[in-house]
């Protein structure tokens, strides 16, 4: 019997391990998103500057273009100003040429700070690409390394399941699917009774049951937690078996 709890306390070695590295390595995945998410925010906020810049362009040649049609306008009117015969029809003329030319004056000043406030834009979004070439080789360098960690975790995994399955084989048939069982809803599966109490739930089990485990070095279920335990005395090789 004990042979055989040594096998499977083997095997539940090999199975904390791999549950360990799973453990650790499932936060690689959460810190590489993390950061792809950082990146994806810093990478929005440059689009954002971008199509700020793009509609103020826009505005800046609609602008010009508004500008030069009022001017085109304006000749026009002038030359039609020399020719009115009537006075009523040459005032109003008069002033709609002099309404034309202070708009136009108006969309020269608005003119000039659009491309104040443009070529100011241009420059800061210069230094954003700048800063966000500069973070993304961070980011990319980091999320490589952990990308490298989650593989070299993986590698270990696999190797850890082979020889999962070599211990697995010298593993008392009967034993091993209700350890199977077991383990699939808590790890340790297998735990010692010491001093009358179960290491998994540390609730005392019945003495008879303790006893038994003790005299006949095998496996039981525990009543509080349904693992399966067994006296410790069971793993522990006397003088004169060492």
């Amino acid at each position: 019997m004990r042979e055989k709890l040594k096998a499977l306390a083997e095997l539940q070695n090999v199975d904390l391990e791999v549950a360990s590295l799973r453990k650790a390595a499932d936060v690689h995945p959460r810190q590489i998103a993390e950061l792809e998410r950082e990146l994806g925010v810093a990478r929005s906020a440059i689009e954002a500057e971008r199509a700020r810049v793009a509609d103020m362009e826009k505005q800046k040649a609609q602008l010009e273009q508004n500008i030069t049609d009022e001017k085109d306008k304006v000749k026009k009117w002038e030359t039609r100003l020399s020719e009115q015969r009537s006075t009523r029809e040459y005032s109003a003329l008069a002033r709609e040429i002099d309404i034309a030319k202070k708009a136009n004056l108006t969309m020269a000043e608005e003119l000039t700070e659009l491309t104040k406030q443009l070529g100011g834009a241009r420059e800061a979004i210069k230094s954003k690409e700048s800063d966000f070439a500069t973070k993304q080789q961070g980011l990319a360098s980091r999320m490589t390394e952990l990308r490298g960690k989650l593989s070299e975790a993986e590698s270990q995994v696999k190797g850890l399941e082979g020889r999962r399955s070599e211990v697995a084989a010298g593993v008392d048939s009967t034993l091993l699917r209700r350890y199977e069982v077991v383990r699939k809803k808590k790890l340790p599966a297998l735990v010692g009774v010491v001093a009358g109490t179960c290491q998994g739930c540390n609730m005392n089990v019945p003495p008879q049951l303790y006893n038994q485990l003790r005299t006949g070095l095998g496996t039981d279920i525990c009543p509080s937690c349904n693992r399966i335990i067994y006296a410790v005395e069971a793993l522990q090789e006397t003088a004169a078996e060492k």
